[in-house]
């Protein structure tokens, strides 16, 4: 089908996506780069040391089991809604909008968070290079593109996203395996990095809590799979391994780097290393970097300080799209205005597409209008309320398909009872992890706390709790609106069976 063919207006595209096409989306919005470069440094140091690479395939084993019966609903429900069909299907109407209504907040601040972060990341690198401008003004240019992207075919993005993912993925990669079969300072320890005895070391409300935060908070952006459905070219084979793929690779990637990265430090020697390669974690993107030009050469060095800016923009293009389509199928369901389900002759949701930039211009122009820090204030302060936000929403999935394969043939009972279950327990402690490191996450402790401390868990300011309490506010607002409206909720059930 070819990217200029007309559709109707209120219809997405089919057709469009294949399996290969859905990863790459989910792929990109895990941004990959980011994480390795972001996260892994401060899990570690912070958290269970040497061990952060357990830490991801014990959190990828979690999402494994969530995406068991997460993906059996997408047998029984197509819809671009996804995880608010989901819900509404299971648990009933109002909670699905009111779940529709958390899973906007954790799509939208999670795109505004990773524009302040693009956008410090360029200002930061053509400083060096001689143009010298406000990190806001790299947000303007990105946002321009994203929009425009958005605007064209699915799989125009789908195209586009594959080939700065697949880059991405690669230089990592190379770098990984160099450093791997060179073995290091000390050879390759997988018992310090893969033994339960060290991934829990320090006990759940202690360091082990805080790398396992780190490392859930890396994974957001998997579920978003089920958005495709309408547009893929066999939704029910596509969703589910999609999300598979997407799981494995996600967490496959990520362990393999990261103990890639220790046993290129020496496992003994590692945390010091850390700190010394990022100044004090003050340029924690310096350990990979550092790690990439000692085993490979100062030219892929170079090439991941491009390639972590094109990371954060395709994460900026998979979340503006996982957004629009949000946004087009609850205006269909009859949560929002109609005149939010229009699409344009390509297919695209451009309703919603103008409505996450709008949204995002409007935000991040708060932060930058009142002086905030793009990176300590926008991107902190946002990607702790959109982890928080998606894990609330994972839960109420997990519930949902249980309650619904109670009444409903379709899923055996490992798929439909005992998986969900595991994966709402999972995702349960979770919420406590992400709710106990919220101050570390979004650096929103009390005045006089040092986040890093055991005994600091749940010690927020005021700004912290406010954040916190935001995925419950949308609930609350979500609930309200379709308890209040019962015309909705008519025009919604009939949406929810499609």
């Amino acid at each position: 089908m070819s990217s200029t063919q007309t559709t109707e207006d209120g219809k997405l595209s089919k057709g469009r996506l294949g399996v290969a096409g859905i990863v790459f989306f989910v792929v990109a919005a895990s941004a990959p780069m980011a994480g390795m470069t972001g996260t892994v440094p401060v899990a570690a140091v912070l958290g269970d040391g040497v061990a952060v690479p357990g830490a991801f395939v014990f959190v990828g084993l979690i999402l494994l089991l969530f995406s068991v019966g997460f993906t059996a609903m997408s047998h029984k429900v197509t819809n671009a809604g996804a995880f608010f069909a989901y819900v509404g299907r299971g648990l009933g109407v109002n909670m699905g909008v009111a779940t529709s209504f958390v899973s906007v907040l954790a799509y939208m601040t999670v795109q505004f968070c990773i524009y302040g972060f693009f956008g410090a990341m360029m200002s930061f690198t053509f400083a060096e290079l001689g143009l010298d401008l406000p990190w806001f003004v790299w947000f303007l240019i990105g946002w321009v593109l994203v929009t425009a992207l958005s605007l064209f075919s699915v799989d125009v993005g789908a195209k586009f996203l594959g080939v700065l993912t697949s880059f991405e993925v690669l230089s990592m990669l190379v770098t990984a395996i160099v450093i791997l079969a060179n073995g290091g300072p000390e050879g390759l320890n997988f018992d310090a990095s893969f033994n339960p005895s060290n991934v829990f070391v320090g006990g759940i409300t202690g360091t082990a809590g805080i790398a396992l935060s780190f490392a859930f908070a890396s994974f957001i952006g998997f579920e978003s799979t089920a958005i495709y459905g309408e547009e893929a070219k066999d939704p029910k084979k596509a969703v589910r391994r999609a999300t598979y793929w997407a799981v494995g690779i996600i967490a496959g990637l990520f362990a393999i780097v990261s103990f890639a990265m220790m046993t290129g430090m020496g496992s003994s020697d590692a945390i010091n290393q850390i700190l010394e390669r990022s100044d004090g974690l003050a340029n924690p993107a310096g350990v990979l970097f550092s790690l990439a030009e000692q085993y490979v050469g100062p030219w892929m060095s170079t090439l991941m300080q491009v390639l972590i800016i094109t990371s954060l923009f395709a994460g900026l293009l998979a979340f503006q799209n996982a957004g629009a389509r949000y946004f087009f199928a609850m205006s269909r369901g009859g949560v929002l205005p109609k005149r939010l389900s229009h699409t344009n002759r390509r297919g695209a949701p451009s309703a919603g597409v103008w409505t996450m930039s709008i949204a995002g211009l409007v935000v991040v122009g708060l932060f930058a209008i009142f002086a905030l820090d793009p990176i300590l204030n926008l991107f902190y302060w946002l990607s702790a309320v959109a982890v928080l936000a998606i894990t609330l929403v994972e839960i109420l999935v997990s519930v949902a398909v249980i309650a619904f394969f109670m009444k409903n043939q379709g899923a055996n009972v490992w798929q439909g009872k005992i998986a969900p279950a595991l994966a709402a327990i999972g995702m349960a402690l979770a919420m406590y992890l992400i709710l106990a490191r919220f101050n570390l996450l979004a650096g929103t402790a009390a005045e006089g706390v040092d986040p890093t401390l055991p005994e600091s868990a749940f010690a927020l300011s005021p700004l912290g709790w406010f954040l916190v309490a935001l995925p419950a506010i949308f609930f609350a607002i979500g609930l309200i609106v379709s308890v209040l409206d019962k015309k909705e909720n008519s025009s919604l059930t009939k949406d929810m069976v499609s």
